[in-house]
């Protein structure tokens, strides 16, 4: 019994994957033109409407996404060129009712959206979406891909682990997997998924241990085996009266910091200008020639955890930041530009600025 109820939860997930797929494809297509596209070309254009054994399966799966799609506030609407002389019907989205008016940030926001843009980064979507833009052209409707601008919501992880665990945790199931402590052989555990946290540059898993009957945080990098569901989704709680990230700083602890000065040009970084203990403008070298148009910079201050995983983030912006010190940290972020670069190790002019 246990294992059929936990085949049909797996179909149900995946009958709902599949939908949330095709209404995302319907929504492209009607937000990538400013044409009204006929049953048609909808068909066409959407894997799986084209994929419908008859005309009228077809009509009655679109009846109910057209449906779906207003309820979920989605402005759709019906019409053609020109009523006067009876084309066939057609639909598109009011892309002026769908898109968000303009919107001012602060710099705090900025810097928040700024992380956010560098965690989804691991293309999820770009494959249907891709596949719509192609069926479009082939139709002979020129897509406007600006109005796609925000439809791909990506994430990118180099744990394995990453994918089956957030979709685990964001369907409340169960899994299984195995996991490996340090200085220990891997053990399988049973775990019911509540959240994952990133804590100072690596990715865990916060959730109860069915085999200890405790809530416990697993780093993904430890997870060595496949992840398994083991039972179907919905089939249990999260406490509400659980902070994630206080449970891993709890269980993880603070590491020991060390203070790094940067050089930062003006309007860069925002995410490491966010958790600055202090932020200077920075004198302009001598030797730059006066002008509205030379970049400033500001001399930035951050404790850092792990010079690895700062290195990492530091080196992605380039030239835009410099690291004036500590050394480890300065010569870890010249070791990546220079592996990026494919050049020797020379060193670094000492007065490079950003």
């Amino acid at each position: 019994m246990a294992s059929s109820g936990t085949s049909s939860g797996a179909a149900a997930a995946a009958r709902g994957a599949r939908r949330t797929e095709r209404l995302l494809n319907l929504v492209i297509a009607l937000s990538a033109t400013r044409r009204w596209l006929t049953k048609e070309q909808i068909r066409a254009a959407v894997p799986q409407y084209a994929d419908c054994a008859t005309t009228v399966a077809f009509e009655r799966m679109f009846e109910r996404d057209k449906e779906d799609l207003r309820e979920l506030g989605v402005p759709l609407e019906a019409g053609g060129e020109d009523p006067l002389f009876g084309d066939e019907a057609g639909y598109r989205i009011d892309r002026d009712a769908y898109a968000l008016p303009e919107i001012d940030f602060t710099p705090a926001e900025l810097a928040v959206l700024s992380l956010a843009s560098r965690v989804w980064q691991q293309a999820s979507l770009a494959g249907p979406a891709t596949r719509a833009l192609v069926k479009l052209r082939s139709l002979g409707v020129e897509p406007d891909e600006s109005s796609l601008v925000g439809l791909e919501p990506r994430v990118r992880t180099s744990e394995p682990a990453f994918d089956p665990l957030y979709a685990a945790t964001r369907d409340r199931a169960p899994v299984s997997f195995a996991y490996r402590r340090a200085g220990a052989e891997p053990s399988t555990r049973h775990v019911e998924p509540w959240a994952i946290v990133s804590w100072h540059g690596r990715w865990y898993l916060v959730g109860h241990d069915r085999d200890r009957d405790a809530t416990r945080v697993f780093r993904l990098s430890r997870v060595s085996s496949a992840v398994k569901r083991i039972g179907r989704p919905g089939s249990y709680d999260v406490p509400t009266d659980v902070d994630p990230r206080e449970v891993v700083a709890g269980t993880v602890g603070e590491r020991a910091t060390r203070r790094a000065r940067l050089l930062v040009r003006t309007g860069s970084a925002l995410a490491v200008r966010r958790r600055a203990v202090s932020v200077t403008p920075a004198p302009a070298p001598a030797a730059d020639p006066p002008g509205d148009d030379a970049p400033g910079a500001d001399l930035v201050e951050v404790d850092v955890a792990d010079v690895e995983v700062a290195a990492d983030e530091l080196a992605a912006y380039g030239d835009a930041v410099l690291v004036l010190d500590p050394a480890p940290l300065r010569d870890a972020v010249l070791r990546r530009l220079r592996g990026a670069a494919g050049t020797s190790p020379d060193p670094a002019p000492a007065g490079a600025a950003p």
